[in-house]
């Protein structure tokens, strides 16, 4: 049984026949049935000033890689500068206050320059399948790891790696510079969803008891954690999860020097 990837979080759906539609797929977030899951829902707050490393890297003239636009007088200026797509790069993980059993194979699709997620927070030794879906070779690589060597990936074929330890890993690809990946591996997590464009989301916690909802962004913490106690019936939160605090990376204000 696997799952398919929502902006909420992840449902279930039979076999490996839901590949292709399915963004990302993992068994190990609906190893019960979330039925008699307590849902936590709320909304991110400051999600738009977040800025991905790889635009930060762009606006280096040794990279060559700028983009001459010029910004619009007639687009508003919160929308002249690059923002996140949250859906697959905000991971929103539900950390718990002992370690977590160990977590089934989890599928990461591998297409159109990225990864779906980019950001994904797991627990040590789980093993992660990354399928290409473009019609072209991606060699992907693990930044220092040398059980993750850069290795050529078919079209459609896939290539198995487990996450050795607690730690924060990247993934580049050397067919594509621009393509990153960040895996957190975190031996507490019993739960990670996505938000939808809008930052609000939706995560079922099958296990009553006290956690700390945090947000992870490139690899890293954005915002500080905020607590919630999870008993039989669901929660709204009152107040947002701010991820433009403690340190998050903001964007910069010239759009022109910018790459999305």
């Amino acid at each position: 049984m696997k799952a398919r990837f929502t902006p909420a979080g992840f449902s279930r759906t039979a076999g490996w026949r839901g590949l292709g539609a399915a963004l990302v797929a993992t068994s190990w977030l609906s190893h019960a049935s979330t039925a008699d899951a307590a849902r936590v829902k709320g909304h991110f707050e400051g999600f738009r000033a977040l800025q991905n490393p790889v635009w930060a890297e762009a606006k280096d003239p040794k990279n060559r890689g700028y983009s001459f636009r010029e910004p619009v007088p007639t687009v508003r200026a919160e929308f002249r500068r690059p923002f996140p797509h949250i859906p697959k790069e905000l991971c929103l993980a539900a950390i718990a206050a002992a370690p977590q059993r160990a977590q089934p194979p989890v599928l990461i699709r591998v297409g159109g320059g990225r990864t779906t997620p980019v950001t994904i927070v797991v627990t040590p030794g789980t093993r992660l399948t990354f399928q290409n879906t473009d019609p072209f070779k991606h060699k992907l690589y693990g930044v220092g790891i040398k059980t993750f060597a850069a290795n050529e990936t078919g079209p459609g074929a896939t290539r198995d790696w487990s996450v050795p330890d607690a730690g924060v890993f990247e993934i580049r690809d050397e067919a594509a510079p621009s393509l990153r990946m960040w895996i957190v591996a975190e031996p507490n997590v019993a739960q990670v969803a996505y938000p939808s464009m809008k930052g609000e989301f939706s995560i079922a916690i099958q296990e009553p008891g006290e956690y700390a909802l945090q947000a992870y962004f490139a690899g890293k913490k954005v915002g500080p954690p905020m607590p919630v106690k999870v008993e039989a019936k669901d929660i709204e939160l009152k107040l947002p999860i701010k991820v433009n605090e403690g340190g998050a990376p903001l964007a910069g204000d010239k759009v022109e020097e910018s790459v999305k």
